[in-house]
């Protein structure tokens, strides 16, 4: 028996290998947002550092920022009533004696207040932008002014003895240590909050007093001062 031999074909196998390292696909991880073709990456550069050389201002002083024209006081009338009113301030409680009812720190906190509310009235006009309100206002009722102007106070005679023994009482306020008290300093703390106290003192007991010294200080008291003035032009002009 005769066998025939068929030839195998030949297969040829072609192998490459891939020299660059790739990672292992992970279905679950974050895909990567496509790139928006538009958009177009920019160098960073490093910021530009301007050198500028401090230059110290005067600030003006307190009784500059209260100052008013002098024809203010010369054309202005000061009456007890403006527009049917007689006062311009909230009527105060009654109390007898304020020094026996209340403490100094219960003082100086109702003059706090009366005290800014002369200072925003003064403020009032011209008519601003609330920034510079604040900043003007800010200005008036940080301690520093208010030790500056009780100082004007002090240094004129203008207060009486029984004024003064307030302002004693009030500076022996017992106050824990404040950020102000530390920027300011203990003794110029303590001057302000006597003047709190004695504004807060006359408040309750003799608002037409509290008038005077706080037009003595530079405090504008009419109840509407640029309507005033107006009007009392308008008069001269008239006649």
């Amino acid at each position: 028996m005769q066998t025939l031999s068929v030839p195998s074909p030949r297969v040829a196998v072609r192998a490459s290998w891939d020299t660059q390292q790739r990672l292992s696909y992970n279905p679950n991880a974050p895909r990567k947002p496509p790139k928006n073709p538009n958009t177009t990456s920019k160098p960073k550069t490093l910021p530009t550092v301007t050198l500028s050389v401090a230059t110290t201002r005067s600030e003006p002083s307190v009784l500059d920022l209260l100052k008013r024209p002098s024809s203010v006081e010369e054309i202005v009338e000061r009456d007890e009533y403006y527009m049917g009113y007689e006062r311009w301030l909230p009527s105060p409680p009654k109390v007898q004696k304020p020094r026996s009812a209340f403490n100094a720190a219960s003082l100086a906190y109702i003059g706090d207040c009366i005290y800014e509310l002369y200072a925003r009235r003064h403020f009032l006009f011209p008519p601003l932008n609330i920034e510079e309100y604040n900043d003007r206002v800010t200005a008036v009722v940080r301690c520093e002014a208010q030790d500056a102007l009780l100082q004007k106070l002090l240094s004129e005679n203008y207060l009486s003895e029984e004024e003064r023994d307030v302002l004693r009482w009030g500076k022996n306020i017992g106050s824990a240590k404040t950020r102000t008290k530390r920027r300011a300093g203990a003794a110029v703390y303590n001057r302000a909050s006597s003047l709190e106290t004695l504004v807060g003192y006359l408040y309750l007991t003799n608002v037409k007093r509290l008038e005077e010294i706080m037009l003595k200080l530079g405090f504008t008291t009419d109840s509407s001062m640029q309507l005033i003035l107006e009007e009392a032009k308008s008069k001269q002009d008239s006649g």
